[in-house]
């Protein structure tokens, strides 16, 4: 299982996305509790459309994304919604469609259209190199450690939301700061891993975690143990079978997922066949 650590460009994947999958485990806690799954796909597709946007027009490949995004992510965190029959998520999945829409449309007129399609998709994990992964260290540690000092306020936040004390009304400054910690995150993963392994990312262990555990540090614990498997899994996968690294660590993530949800049932089985058995060996007097 370690043979693949053999190799430099092996080796560099898998750090990257430790390094992305860790975080965004993290926020995917916030992101489920607080019920606005599909802000991850927005913000992933509004910072790919400002990469197809950059090259349509031949510049700013780094800037314009990171541009498109922090905007996406200061107009999404100041939604206000007045109608009670309209939610969040439904608001966030238009931004999502019509950012993927025009990202096709400007691919479209690029010479590698449908290559470049996949690689928004699914990146190209095993083409980072050093400086890639020293800029996304920084960007990472920085969050990490807002993250680390404000977690009480992150935290309180989400669980107003989860109770429904607080909904999306106006501008909130730690709002704020949630929706650029996503941003800025989705910026420099997106690049490297695609849209759908954030997606992944950001969604899956959090959610494997919440199904496990109930106390917020023991759902973090587990999201990062996900997130970890799920790399290191994935990229085994992708080694010795010779599929693509994107789509190999989605896909064990995919399958950790549908192990954890198997858990209820199997408990189900058992106590079930326990309480069976206790009634059969009960002989009425």
């Amino acid at each position: 299982m370690f043979e693949m650590f053999h190799l430099n460009f092996m080796v560099q994947a898998f750090i990257i996305s430790l390094i992305t999958g860790l975080f965004l485990s993290y926020l995917g806690v916030h992101v489920v509790g607080r019920g606005i799954v599909f802000v991850d796909l927005a913000l992933g597709q509004i910072s790919s459309l400002g990469g197809a946007f950059a090259a349509f027009i031949g510049y700013g490949l780094t800037t314009i994304p990171l541009v498109f995004t922090l905007v996406g992510a200061l107009l999404i965190s100041m939604i206000d919604i007045r109608d009670k029959r309209l939610k969040l998520e439904a608001i966030i999945g238009i931004i999502y469609a019509f950012a993927s829409a025009a990202t096709v449309m400007l691919i479209s007129k690029t010479p590698h259209g449908d290559s470049d399609i996949q690689e928004v998709l699914f990146g190209d994990i095993l083409s980072v190199n050093m400086q890639q992964i020293i800029i996304t260290c920084i960007v990472f540690g920085s969050l990490i450690l807002l993250h680390a000092i404000f977690q009480k306020r992150f935290f309180h936040l989400t669980e107003s939301y989860e109770i429904g004390k607080l909904e999306n009304k106006g501008f909130n400054i730690w709002n704020f700061l949630f929706y650029i910690s996503i941003g800025l995150s989705i910026v420099f993963a997106v690049k490297i891993s695609g849209v759908i392994p954030v997606f992944s990312y950001l969604i899956i262990p959090s959610v494997c975690a919440i199904m496990l555990a109930r106390s917020n540090k023991a759902v973090v614990i587990i999201a990062i143990i996900v997130s970890f498997l799920g790399s290191f899994v994935g990229l085994n996968v992708s080694f010795h079978f010779d599929f693509p690294a994107g789509s190999s660590i989605v896909a064990v993530l995919g399958a950790i997922f549908i192990l954890v949800a198997l858990v209820p049932l199997t408990k189900h089985f058992f106590l079930k066949k326990d309480k069976s058995a206790s009634l059969s060996g009960f002989q009425p007097k």
